[in-house]
């Protein structure tokens, strides 16, 4: 093909079982997915890159940019392989880290366990000197305290050093001034400070980030520049950028100075993807379904717009349960994460009960089918085992899948202890599995007061497509689409992505206080810095504003978002700020608080770079809605035929087995079947029918008649244990 005009961009997404690459030329979209290198994640980058250009007929040479999303910092945060790291605090402040808020996520728990702090204590130190909560010097830095410390970080040979002192979100002085006297003594060690990494009120958040970012950043600095010079020598030369948890594109260098903004990078890819197909089919309410080898993802997205946080936590010591991880406290996409992944570990535990997750086989050794030494049973032998896989033809034939192994697994850790067959201890694993994920999808839907069975589910990631009508069933969700591509659903969605970066800062007042003119300089400092990092990246065009300011009643304990249009504040802005606070507060609670003032607790500015028309799906042909189910299954020939166990009838069905490039557009088909490709493959259910729309995106529709959702009982397994 001729790219001498082409603009040719790549997506690539590391994840905890296969790297994916998404390959853009022109309209022309080139895929691949190669396992994951946990020795050298570069390498694996490098192949899967190779492997969508070959398919392409392009040279390395001619990929004109890179767009990078990995989980790499996350995994270093929870397996704890980060560099050795000391923390400086304020004296009298060392162990806000360990004592955290207080909280007792689970009550009436007397073991309960938090995650051990990041830094151990021996690893933490002090220094005199404060500021008040508006920033003003109380006491004066010590510089004696800090050369004390300069010697102790010396003398434990600390790769990296976290600074967090009191209210520095409101004025960073004194730890610039901290830093710059290590530096000077210690030029070669890594240095990060809380007022450049998170400048946000709550001291235990706002110290834990800049902890979680020095961590991790003596690793992803090391990764980031091997990655380039990996792509080099592969002879691509290339811009690299980089996506963040916020969903937009930053350079290398701003990855490698705030590596705590990658955290969530690569669900960020997947909901940004899944957003985009939302708005070209016009679906305003929509939950987002990522499932890959290690994780699955849940997201809301209204509006073609995915909700957003400014603090999540990884490492969760409890499932489920919010306050039992790590807090970071960076802009975010929101969204709920488990540990149920076509690699995750299924087992018996000590009540007769099947568990799945959140330990995963990943990919070294892999799920026992994969033959690479994997000896337990994961959610992917499971699939294989109800027919859901064809082992010959898994990942597009490149690898083949060996059934006796995931029979062997099976009936040795679940089927076995619970006196079944293979098969059964594989419908046991995949409904736990399916109702972990369901579950979550609920807890998620309630605490943001939305009923999913007014929502459209999209599915991607190389599993999801198996799993996801078996949700749709769960939730009562009578609609899903699976994009063309969805099994590198992330990928792609880094090449939708846009140049973008979010600044946040604290600055309590309230409004019977206000002061524009504090306000008007705080916001302007907030553009002059959001500017810098987009110039970094390359950008120095049109851009977007975004400004949100976070509220609340003065005396509540958090605040709600609120949409503010960009502009100069004046005498008049507090009673149009009132206004809109109470209006969401109202539209949230479902009344207003007579009698308090309300206060601005933060602010939230982003500027991205102006985003393309969305290209609205072409409209189904008429035989979508009149061809009938019997006829269009004599015109449509499938390529195979092979049983498959359905869970909600609980025994298994004849299945017809079709290619999505061959199924004919327009045309309504019948479950039960299975769409392949070389990504992933879709299960479709005999209460469901799927249609492959003009633009390849499969519509899956719940059959009229067909009961979905909690009222239809789940036939119980007829294995001792496997499910109450």
């Amino acid at each position: 093909m001729d790219n001498s005009k082409t603009i040719i961009r790549a997506g690539v997404d590391i994840g905890g079982t296969f790297t994916d690459v998404a390959l853009e030329c022109g309209a022309h979209l080139y895929t691949a997915k190669v396992l994951t290198d946990y020795t050298q994640p570069e390498r694996a980058i490098v192949a899967g890159l190779q492997a969508a250009a070959r398919e392409a007929g392009i040279a390395m040479a001619d990929i004109g940019t890179i767009i990078h999303g990995t989980t790499l910092a996350t995994n270093a945060l929870i397996e704890r392989r980060g560099a050795r790291t000391a923390f400086v605090t304020s004296t009298g402040f060392r162990d806000v880290i360990e004592m955290r808020t207080e909280g007792r996520f689970e009550q009436y728990d007397l073991g309960i366990e938090l995650p051990p702090p990041l830094i151990a204590r021996q690893d933490r130190f002090t220094v005199a000197g404060r500021l008040d909560a508006n920033g003003d010097e109380l006491a004066p830095l010590s510089m004696t305290d800090v050369d004390a410390v300069i010697e102790q970080l010396r003398d434990g040979r600390f790769e990296s050093v976290a600074i967090g002192l009191m209210h520095a979100y409101r004025n960073g002085a004194h730890e610039r001034a901290v830093r710059e006297r290590i530096a000077q003594a210690l030029p070669d060690l890594s240095i990060s400070l809380s007022c450049e990494v998170s400048p946000q009120i709550r001291e235990f958040e706002r110290f834990n980030t800049v902890c979680a970012n020095a961590y991790v950043k003596p690793l992803m600095s090391s990764y980031l520049n091997r990655l380039s010079g990996a792509l080099a020598e592969a002879g691509m030369t290339c811009p690299l950028y980089l996506i963040h948890s916020g969903g937009g594109l930053i350079s290398l260098g701003s990855a490698s100075a705030f590596p705590v903004r990658l955290l969530e990078s690569g669900p960020a890819g997947g909901a940004i993807y899944a957003s985009d197909v939302a708005a070209r089919y016009g679906e305003e309410n929509v939950v987002s379904f990522d499932m890959g080898g290690t994780t699955a993802k849940i997201c809301l997205i209204e509006h073609h717009t995915p909700k957003t946080a400014r603090v999540f936590e990884v490492a969760r010591t409890y499932r489920f349960k919010k306050g039992s991880g790590m807090p970071i406290s960076i802009p975010v996409i929101e969204m709920v994460e488990i540990g149920a992944g076509g690699g995750s570990i299924a087992h018996v535990d000590n009540l007769r009960q099947v568990r799945v997750g959140p330990e995963s086989a990943a990919s070294e050794p892999g799920p026992a089918c994969y033959g690479r030494g994997g000896q337990r049973p994961t959610v992917t032998d499971a699939d294989l085992l109800l027919g859901k896989l064809d082992p010959e033809r898994f990942a597009g034939g490149s690898m083949r899948l060996d059934r006796n192994a995931s029979v062997a697994a099976m009936a040795h850790d679940v089927a076995g202890p619970l006196g079944g067959d293979a098969v059964q201890g594989a419908y046991a694993v995949a409904e736990v599995v399916d109702e972990n994920m369901a579950n979550a999808a609920r807890m998620h839907a309630v605490e943001n007061g939305r009923d999913l069975a007014q929502y459209t589910m999209i599915a991607y990631g190389g599993a999801a497509p198996l799993h996801a009508v078996r949700l749709c069933e769960k939730l009562g969700i009578r609609r899903l689409l699976v994009p063309a591509g969805a099994g590198v659903g992330s990928a792609i969605g880094f090449l939708r992505a846009p140049f973008s970066y979010e600044s946040l800062r604290s600055a309590v007042m309230r409004l019977g206080e206000f002061q524009p003119a504090t306000v008007n300089a705080l916001l302007d400092e907030m553009e002059t810095e959001v500017s810098a990092f987009l110039r970094d990246a390359g950008h120095d065009g049109d851009v977007v504003h975004e400004l949100r300011a976070y509220m609340r009643y003065a005396g509540q304990g958090w605040e709600i978002p609120i949409d503010v249009a960009a502009q100069r504040f004046d005498a008049t802005s507090p009673a149009m700020l009132r206004e809109r606070f109470v209006a969401a507060y109202v539209a949230l609670f479902g009344h207003e608080v007579d009698g308090l003032d309300v206060e601005v607790v933060s602010w939230s500015l982003s500027l991205r770079t102006p985003m393309p028309a969305v290209v609205a799906a072409p409209a189904p042909t008429a035989s979508t809605a009149s061809t009938a189910s019997g006829t269009a299954k004599a015109q449509v020939e499938p390529l195979s035929w092979r049983d498959v166990f359905d869970a909600k009838s609980g025994r298994p069905h004849r299945c017809a087995i079709h290619s999505r490039d061959t199924l004919p557009h327009g045309v309504a088909i019948d479950g039960p079947l299975i769409v392949v490709e070389r990504e992933t493959s879709t299960y479709v259910s005999p209460d469901y029918r799927v249609t492959r729309q003009q633009d390849d995106c499969l519509l899956v529709e719940c059959r009229e008649g067909a009961p979905t959702g909690a009222l239809h009982a789940v036939r119980e397994i007829e294995v001792e244990g496997a499910v109450k």
